[in-house]
C-alpha cells in the first residue's frame, strides 16, 4: 500500500488539480468518458510495468540497457527530465497551498516544504516514512476533495450518461490525463519502491497485482470526486477563476473554508509529488554508479533544492505544468514498449511464462497512446 501511495501521490500533484479542474471547464460532462478511458489505459500499462519489473528484478533503466545498450540511459534522461519539469510545478503547489492555508508568502512557502521534504528523505527510516508521509496526506486531500463534490451538486445523470456516451471526445485530454497518471516518473514510482523493499519475483505477482491496481484506483477516485466537484459549479455556468481554476471551485462550493480546504489539497498533493518524483528520479540513476547508491540522499536533496531555486527565480510555471503532464503522456509509448519487449524474452523472464492477453492489452495501450501522441502532435504543429 505504501507503493501504492506512493505512486497515487506523485500523479495527484498541482498539475493534475489544474488539468482536472480545466478540462472539466472546458468538455463539461464529456469529461467523464475522458477520465474512464484513462483509467483503463492507466490499468493496462501500469499491470505490465510493475509486473515486469517485479519477476525481472531490475528497474527500468537497467532492463532497457539490457535490451539495447544506451536505451536505459535514454529512458533515465527522458523520465528524469520529466521529473523535474514537473518538481519545479510541484514545489510552486507547495508555496501557493501554504500562503492559501496561513497567507505566508509563496516563496517562504516553498521553502518551507523544501524542508519538510528534505526530512522525510534524512530521517532514519526513509521508506517507513515515505510510506506513511504519502499515505496519509493522501487520503487527508481525498476526503476533503469528497466533501467539496458532495456539496457541489453535480448533475450525476448527465455525468454518467456521458461518461458512456460522450458529446465530445478531446484527444489531447486523453493524452495528458495518462501522462498525468502513469507517464514519465510516475508509474515506475511504485514499481522501484518494491523493488527497494524486496517485493520481487512470480511468487509475489498477488501483492504487486493488487499494488498497481490500487494506485490507479486511489487517482481514479481523486480524479473523478475533482471532476464532480467542477462539473457542478460550470454546470450552473459559473465561471472560474482562469489564474487558478481549482481554488476557484473549493472558494465557490464552500467560501473560505472551502478555500483553506484548497490550501490544504494543494499542498497535501504537491509536496507527496515532490517526494515522489525526487525518489522516483534518482532511482532511475543509482544503479548507474556505485557512488550515486551511496550518495542517495544527497542527490536527492539536490533535486529538491534545485526545484525550489528554479521556482524561486522564475516563478509559478503554469503552462509548464500542462505541458509537462503532456510530454510525459508521449514518453509513455516507449517506455511501455520496452517493457513488453522485455517481457517476451526468456532470457529477462527466467521460466515465467508472460500472459498472453497481458502482452495483448499492454500493446493496445502503446498503439493507443502512440496515434493519441501522433494526432496531439500534429495538432500542435499546426
Amino acid at each position: 500500500m505504501g507503493a501504492a501511495f506512493l505512486m497515487a501521490t506523485s500523479a495527484i500533484g498541482p498539475g493534475f488539480l489544474t488539468q482536472t479542474t480545466v478540462f472539466t471547464w472546458q468538455l463539461g460532462a464529456a469529461f467523464g468518458f475522458v477520465v474512464l478511458i484513462s483509467i483503463l489505459l492507466d490499468i493496462g500499462a501500469q499491470l505490465n510495468i510493475w509486473r515486469v519489473l517485479a519477476i525481472t528484478e531490475r528497474r527500468a533503466q537497467d532492463l532497457a540497457n539490457d535490451l539495447l545498450p544506451g536505451l536505459g540511459y535514454l529512458l533515465t534522461a527522458l523520465v528524469v527530465l520529466g521529473g523535474l519539469a514537473f518538481n519545479i510545478g510541484n514545489i510552486a503547489g507547495c508555496g501557493l497551498g501554504i500562503q492559501v492555508i496561513t497567507g505566508m508568502d509563496t516563496i517562504y512557502g516553498a521553502l518551507l516544504s523544501c524542508g519538510i521534504a528534505l526530512f522525510v528523505f534524512w530521517i532514519k527510516e526513509m521508506g517507513y516514512m515515505l510510506d506513511q508521509f504519502t499515505r496519509w496526506l493522501g487520503l487527508l486531500m481525498v476526503l476533503l476533495t469528497i466533501y467539496i463534490a458532495v456539496s457541489s451538486q453535480p448533475p450525476l445523470g448527465e455525468a454518467i450518461r456521458q461518461t458512456v456516451w460522450p458529446s465530445v471526445i478531446d484527444t489531447k485530454a486523453i493524452i495528458t490525463l495518462v501522462g498525468g497518471t502513469v507517464g514519465g516518473y510516475i508509474s515506475f514510482a511504485g514499481a522501484h519502491r518494491l523493488l527497494d523493499a524486496g517485493i520481487v519475483g512470480a511468487g509475489q505477482l498477488k501483492l504487486v497485482n493488487k499494488s498497481a491496481v490500487s494506485g490507479i484506483i486511489i487517482t481514479g477516485i481523486m480524479r473523478t470526486v475533482l471532476f464532480l466537484a467542477t462539473l457542478g459549479v460550470v454546470a450552473k455556468g459559473i465561471t472560474l477563476d482562469s489564474s487558478n481554476p481549482p481554488a476557484s471551485v473549493f472558494r465557490i462550493v464552500a467560501g473560505m473554508a472551502g478555500y483553506r480546504f484548497f490550501g490544504v489539497v494543494m499542498w497535501s498533493a504537491a509536496i507527496t509529488s515532490v517526494v515522489g518524483a525526487a525518489y522516483t528520479s534518482v532511482s532511475f540513476l543509482k544503479t548507474f554508479h556505485p557512488l550515486i547508491r551511496v550518495y542517495e540522499r544527497w542527490i536527492i536533496s539536490f533535486f529538491i533544492i534545485f526545484s525550489t531555486i528554479f521556482f524561486i527565480f522564475v516563478g509559478n510555471p503554469v503552462q509548464l505544468l500542462i505541458t509537462a503532464g503532456a510530454l510525459n503522456g508521449l514518453i509513455l509509448p516507449v517506455a511501455l514498449a520496452v517493457i513488453l519487449i522485455a517481457a517476451a524474452k526468456k532470457k529477462l523472464m527466467g521460466t515465467y511464462r508472460y500472459p498472453v492477453w497481458m502482452q495483448v492489452a499492454g500493446w493496445c495501450v502503446v498503439l493507443i497512446m502512440g496515434w493519441l501522441s501522433v494526432v496531439t502532435l500534429i495538432k500542435w504543429i499546426k
